[in-house]
């Protein structure tokens, strides 16, 4: 098995292609592959076969099939989209597409054919409200879930959907929405990897909120929020993504404002967390991401055109910066993969 990672330069029309030691975390860079548009947001298929790329500028998205042995892409198709989506996600069958769009106030599913290409149109094309900032399904993909965020731009609420795997359709789950205990605008989301649990980072907040998940309805219920900033610090700030390791035992969120990393411990049988470090990143940390085997951790500076990678130490809950690399204008997104 080989490791990947793959750096969307937005501002370069790049997408970076390195490969991983997964001993030590070093990244050889092997490729460059254009992609005109404004690349952004990626996924892979759940056998990550497949790789697909926003190009936000062009409302257009990329399928490409990733070369096992060199991690190389092949453009196999092309869909038009309706708006710019800032998230994509396939689900658990690898079947659907899922997007969000920020300004369109929408979530979209598309069909993915046999051969690993998003078509257009949708199958499903949904107004929710502006902000809509993630789109995911849970393990029995089942329930999906976009969040919204606030500050002016978005209602500040997470809207909890049905989603059928068969017809890729997306129907109102009952409350629709999750209200929230301040103007905490939540953006991205992870789940526990065994737990009925989701971590949400609150871009407006500063902070993560940890839900219970009722596995039957597929509905939400906040049970605890820890800030991701230092006492007392009062400079603008926001986050962006949110990752949890494999093991479900340490949870990461980034600062933009204050440019650094805060990290959490998970307690294996709640899922509560607790704060145990903030470590210094590059400017503007907005794209981030775990290793398959959540050993390191690859966050980009969309100021600074840099990849830092870290090693992950839960001996004292932390990262350990181990390199820096230089990616290109306006790093959007890291994805790393194991093919």
């Amino acid at each position: 098995m080989s490791n990947f990672i793959y750096v969307s330069a937005s501002g370069d029309d790049r997408i970076i292609v390195f490969q991983q030691d997964p001993e030590t975390g070093a990244l050889d860079r092997l490729d460059e592959v254009e992609a005109p548009g404004r690349p952004a947001p990626m996924a892979t298929d759940p056998e990550r076969r497949f790789l697909y790329v926003a190009r936000r500028d062009a409302n257009e998205l990329s399928s490409y099939r990733i070369d096992a042995e060199t991690g190389g892409l092949s453009l196999i198709g092309v869909a038009a989209l309706e708006s710019d989506p800032n998230f994509l996600s396939t689900d658990r069958t690898g079947r659907w597409l899922l997007s969000a769009y920020y300004i369109a106030g929408r979530c979209a599913v598309h069909p993915i054919d046999e051969g690993g290409a998003v078509h257009a149109p949708p199958v499903e094309w949904r107004a929710t409200a502006r902000g809509a900032h993630c789109m995911q399904t849970d393990r029995s993909n089942r329930f999906a879930f976009v969040p919204h965020i606030s500050g002016g731009n978005g209602p500040n609420t997470i809207y909890q959907l049905l989603f059928d795997e068969g017809t890729g359709r997306l129907t109102p789950n009952d409350p629709p929405t999750v209200p929230q205990d301040g103007e905490l605008g939540p953006r991205h989301f992870c789940f526990h990897p065994t737990l009925d649990v989701l971590y949400f980072s609150n871009e407006q907040g500063c902070s993560v909120t940890a839900y219970r998940l009722d596995s039957e309805s597929g509905t939400l219920s906040a049970f605890q929020e820890i800030s991701t900033l230092p006492p007392f610090w009062s400079g603008r700030n926001s986050c962006a993504q949110i990752q949890i390791n494999p093991k479900g035992s340490m949870l990461f969120a980034p600062n933009r404002g204050h440019d650094s990393i805060a990290c959490f411990s998970i307690d294996a049988d709640t899922g509560r967390m607790e704060r145990t470090a903030i470590v210094p990143s590059e400017s503007v940390p907005r794209a981030l991401s775990l290793d398959q085997a959540g050993e390191f951790m690859y966050a980009a500076g969309l100021d600074s055109g840099r990849l830092a990678a870290y090693k992950v130490n839960e001996a004292w809950g932390g990262l350990d910066r181990i390199a820096t690399y230089e990616v290109g204008r306006e790093p959007m997104w890291v994805l790393p993969t194991a093919v």
